[in-house]
């Protein structure tokens, strides 16, 4: 038997561990994981940082602290706590773990694609934590490597301020996100990835965290990853530091550290009980406080990792030119807007979310999205505030990276319709797609009926373009033989994939999409987006 076979048998000893539960050393520490009867093994809760707890709260993620025994990684860690969260054994501060999934027969040496996933949930909660990557394992035929962590969010991850510039870090959530990726760049091919083919898929704030990893430091970071996937970017209200500066002093007050000689060591120092009770959503100035914003502890400019405002550098070309995959659903503002009764309740609410929409700006956008056609248990405006709020913040946001980036660059609409959801006026909600793209059960989302149904046909087809893209950076090669080929967006051709039950086929994009989204880019340096 030549050397080389000799190698990859003592490796796959080594994998399998003691009592077949496979193990693994990644210096600082040493994990012992759980070998599944589907052919996966799993590595869960261990530490990618340091617990950012006293003096690390409101700082950059530090490397883990070293250990000498064996570890058990046998279940998912806490997930970070967000806004107006209760601190529970599943929910709390000491947060920042990562999870891996490989086929059990793989080495050091196997060199299988890194399909790594950032959670959403707004910047506010770790709200899609913990998936399970199992399903796409087999389904790839044991072909790939699937990775997730937690982040810190809400206040504890997005508190911004001269004084935390100064004394402490900014955008610590972002921080924690780069410091996962730099682990897995660092520890992945001791699980059997290659960490030179890592792909990167985020939903929602995953996917806008992307985003910044993309434009990161003025162009991103040249072999970090090699391959990005949007799901529904989302791309709040990003501001100037000093902007936050009222948030940061409301925060100090509603934590009683304002008498204190230095405010950030007194909120280092507060119980995370107090925290949690000032951990909550605010009005933002000049803006209405009914309805209070969605989204209120947000990234900030930095002048770093985070350098301008994303449409402007994507726009700019100051992001990698990676294989890009990204797209959204019919209805993304659904599960979002206010139940608008008429244009007054409309325009209040796109105003809480962004203030610095002026009357004109408000005008140009009510002509935009005229009172239309009602749908169930809803108001009259509901449907326009729905769609006005899904183009600004997702939609348009997509199309836009689509468009800048023009080459290698896929994009889609999901367009898969449940009953359930269509009856409750919903139509086809944000991130809908999440459980064909994992597999039914593997992304603990509880909107499933229909794909076990009407619906079961579209999951192996998603599932099939998702991981088409992470192994060989196209959605086409191993797609279904009898699906369409997906064909990139165009400079000279702006279109996307429609993905749905029966009949997915590529469509441009409507005229009057495309003109609802000029108009979204143009208000841009007013929304501050």
């Amino acid at each position: 038997m030549h050397w080389e076979s000799y190698l990859i048998l003592f490796l796959g000893a080594c994998a399998a561990g003691v009592n077949g539960k496979p193990q693994v050393d990644l210096g600082y520490a040493r994990y012992r994981g759980i070998r599944l009867p589907a052919g996966v093994d799993e590595y869960l809760g261990m530490r990618y940082a340091a617990t950012p707890l006293g003096q690390r709260r409101f700082r950059a993620p530090a490397d883990p602290i070293s250990t000498s025994y064996i570890q058990d990684a046998f279940e998912f860690g806490p997930t970070c706590i967000g806004v107006g969260e209760e601190i529970s054994q599943s929910v709390g501060e000491d947060c920042l773990f990562i999870n891996v999934f490989a086929p059990s027969n793989a080495t050091a040496l196997s060199k299988l694609p890194v399909w790594v996933h950032i959670q959403g949930g707004g910047y506010a909660s770790n709200s899609n934590a913990n998936f399970n990557g199992t399903d796409v394992i087999q389904h790839s035929g044991y072909g790939l490597v699937f990775v997730n962590f937690n982040y810190r969010v809400g206040a504890l991850g997005f508190l911004a301020s001269e004084e935390i510039r100064r004394e402490g870090d900014l955008n610590v959530g972002l921080l924690d996100q780069r410091k996962a990726l730099t682990w897995i760049k660092q520890y992945i091919d001791k699980f059997g990835g290659d960490p030179d083919h890592i792909v990167v898929h985020g939903d929602s704030a995953g996917a806008g965290s992307v985003a910044h990893h993309m434009t990161a430091y003025g162009g991103g970071e040249e072999g970090i990853f090699t391959g990005a996937v949007l799901e529904s970017p989302f791309w709040p209200t990003l501001r100037k530091v000093a902007e936050m500066e009222f948030q940061y002093t409301r925060f100090v007050d509603d934590v009683g550290c304002s008498n204190s000689s230095s405010a950030l060591a007194c909120l280092q120092s507060a119980d995370l009980t107090i925290i949690q009770k000032a951990n909550v959503p605010s009005p933002f100035p000049n803006a209405p406080s009914d309805p209070l914003p969605l989204w209120y502890f947000l990234p900030v400019i930095d002048g770093e990792m985070v350098q301008d405002q994303l449409y402007r550098l994507f726009d700019q070309g100051k992001t990698l030119k990676i294989p890009v995959l990204v797209g959204d659903d019919t209805n993304e503002g659904s599960i979002f807007a206010y139940n608008a009764t008429d244009s007054s309740d409309m325009s209040r609410f796109l105003q809480a979310n962004y203030p610095g929409l002026s009357p004109t700006n408000m005008s140009t956008i009510m002509a935009a999205y005229p009172r239309m056609r009602p749908v169930a248990d809803h108001g009259a405006y509901f449907p326009s505030a729905s769609a006005a709020y899904g183009d600004a913040t997702f939609t348009c946001p997509g199309n836009s990276i689509a468009a800048s980036m023009a080459d290698r660059v896929w994009n889609y609409r999901y367009n898969v319709r449940a009953p359930e959801l269509i009856d409750e006026g919903l139509g086809v909600p944000h991130i809908f797609e999440i459980s064909a793209i994992f597999g039914v059960g593997f992304a603990g989302d509880s909107e499933t009926t229909s794909y076990n149904g009407i619906n079961a046909n579209v999951v192996a087809t998603v599932m099939d373009y998702w991981i088409s893209f992470v192994k060989v950076l196209d959605p086409n090669p191993l797609r279904r033989g009898h699906t369409p080929r997906w064909e990139p967006w165009m400079p000279d051709l702006a279109q996307r994939l429609k993905i749905q039950t029966n009949s997915t086929a590529m469509e441009p994009i409507p005229g009057q999409q495309a003109n609802r989204c000029s108009m979204w880019r143009g208000l841009a340096p007013e929304m501050e987006i």
